[in-house]
């Protein structure tokens, strides 16, 4: 075929491209912790084609956790927020914020742990009086397993908000601070490498090993504005999820997207997730999490019947 040709064809694909990706509803799509088994379909279900197949396209807002995805949400700079703490939840309906949960991320959060260097004198929390102990970001699932574990461990820790895994590792590893937190598949390779030991689980909580820990939202406007579109993206996000657990095909999607060893990725996906746990229709330990909530002062009054069914309206049959 004449270079000529050759050209034409590209130009005219592009085209084609271009066309079909303008007919796609655009999503905006905030998810903390990039790289996490948990929070990816939205990145490789687009990779996959299937958000292009109901009519999606997504674009990624990678933050923090806690209050940076929600304020992200409620500007109005993403249409929905992937795997925000059930506490941060409560805590913005309770101050009239205009989000609402859609969906489940995860119940029982078994990715979670705490550690510390190997040579720490740091055996088990209880060893913790007086040293800091790190989570994400205020009002994340890892802030509030983090107070309850103080709480049960029974000695005085200082709570600090430390940022992502890997920023923790470095304020560890450094000294900065004594106990860290992190979510698979980071800190696997470490553990490996024992440069790390853990010393507190999220499953240590018995309470929290059936509560919904995380939840997807959507602001009040997109909900009302694009109902069927959230539909159709739900309804991508959960084909997504069934099709990480068919086969290994989404691991190496997964590896390639992130740089990650497909090794630990495997390993992620069938030692700390269960398709299970990762049900978007799930949706577990409301009670629970109310009173912690309020123990924990992320709420200043329990929700009535009415306020429960209000939050939880618009969240998936």
């Amino acid at each position: 075929m004449p270079a000529s040709s050759i050209a034409v064809a590209f130009l005219t694909a592009l085209a084609a491209f271009a066309a079909r990706a303008q007919t796609l509803d655009l999503v905006r799509v905030a998810v903390p912790q990039r790289g996490s088994w948990e929070t990816s379909p939205a990145d490789i279900g687009q990779v996959k084609g299937v958000f292009a197949r109901h009519g999606i396209r997504t674009e990624t807002l990678y933050t923090s956790g806690g209050g940076e995805t929600m304020q992200a949400l409620i500007s109005g700079s993403v249409d929905i927020a992937i795997g925000t703490g059930t506490a941060a939840v409560m805590s913005a309906f309770s101050k009239g914020a205009p989000v609402r949960p859609i969906a489940s991320s995860v119940t029982g959060a078994q990715d979670i742990f705490w550690y510390v260097p190997m040579e720490s004198p740091i055996k088990t929390l209880k060893d913790g009086a007086g040293k800091t102990i790190a989570f994400s970001a205020v009002g994340s699932s890892s802030n509030l397993a983090t107070l309850t574990l103080i709480r049960q461990a029974g000695v005085d820790m200082k709570p600090v908000a430390a940022g992502v895994s890997a920023t923790t590792y470095t304020q560890v590893m450094s000294g900065q601070i004594d106990i860290g937190w992190a979510a698979v598949p980071f800190g696997i390779q470490q553990l490996e490498d024992k440069k790390i030991r853990v010393v507190a689980r999220y499953n240590d909580i018995p309470e929290y090993r059936d509560m919904t820990a995380r939840l997807h939202l959507s602001n009040l406007d997109n909900l009302a504005r694009r109902p069927q579109v959230i539909q159709r993206f739900l309804a991508a996000y959960g084909e997504t999820l069934d099709w990480m657990y068919q086969g290994d095909e989404a691991v190496q999607v997964f590896s390639k997207f992130y740089e990650q060893p497909a090794g630990e990725t495997r390993v992620t996906r069938d030692q700390y997730y269960t398709r299970k746990g990762l049900d978007l229709k799930t949706l577990g330990g409301v009670e629970q999490s109310t009173a912690d909530a309020l123990t924990l002062k992320f709420i200043t009054k329990a929700f009535t019947k009415p306020e429960l069914d209000e939050m939880f309206k618009y969240f998936i049959r």
